[in-house]
């Protein structure tokens, strides 16, 4: 009996989980199946095309700088006092005489310029057939500007003194009304000893 209880005790217990792990057999571990890497595609350059020859026109010869010195105005170009005088007569022939809107029309209204300054006014707005209106397209020229005609500048004159400031080449004198006769005598000969021109000289021999 004592062999018997040692042979039983000998028996490992089997577990159902354990029974069940041996009846299946583990599965074969997969192996690797990696796909052949492709071959690397072999570089197929194209042949590079010859360079092209350069064909480069023969360059002109270059031009020889003929500068012309600045500030140097042609005897054409350049006009005189009395050109500028001339070309201001013929513009003063062609400008309108400007008037005041409507002095036409109503003795109330002054013939003197004045601006048409209404929001309906033909003048205003330079309708056809009513009169010019004051633009700066009708000024003379610059160079001659506020000139006697004569060509040079008008001075109104008081006294003797004021000569001194005064240059004959440029100026003409003009004497003024306040001045009496024996001191205009003298202002005039003075005048006429440095060479200036007096406008209105007037004829001071005349009988009263």
């Amino acid at each position: 009996m004592s062999q018997d209880n040692n042979d039983t005790s000998d028996v490992k217990s089997v577990s159902p989980t354990d029974s069940t792990s041996k009846t299946k057999p583990k599965a074969a571990p997969k192996k690797a199946t990696s796909k052949p890497k492709a071959a690397p595609k072999k570089a197929t350059s194209k042949p590079k095309a010859a360079p092209k020859k350069a064909t480069s026109k023969p360059k002109a010869a270059p031009k020889k700088a003929t500068m012309k010195p600045k500030n140097l105005k042609t005897e054409k170009s350049v006009k005189s006092k009395s050109d500028y005088l001339s070309l201001r007569t013929q513009i003063n022939k062609k400008r309108p005489a400007f008037r005041a809107q409507e002095s036409w029309r109503y003795k109330r209204i002054d013939s003197r310029w004045r601006k048409p300054k209404g929001f309906d006014s033909f003048m205003r707005i330079q309708k056809k057939s009513w009169p010019a209106i004051v633009k700066i397209g009708y000024r003379g020229p610059k160079a001659v500007r506020g000139l006697h005609p004569s060509g040079y500048n008008d001075v109104l004159i008081y006294n003797i003194d004021s000569l001194k400031t005064l240059d004959p080449s440029v100026d003409a004198i003009r004497l003024s009304a306040k001045i009496g006769k024996r001191y205009r005598l003298l202002i005039i000969n003075e005048a006429d000893k440095l060479g200036f021109k007096v406008l209105n000289k007037g004829n001071l021999n005349r009988n009263k």
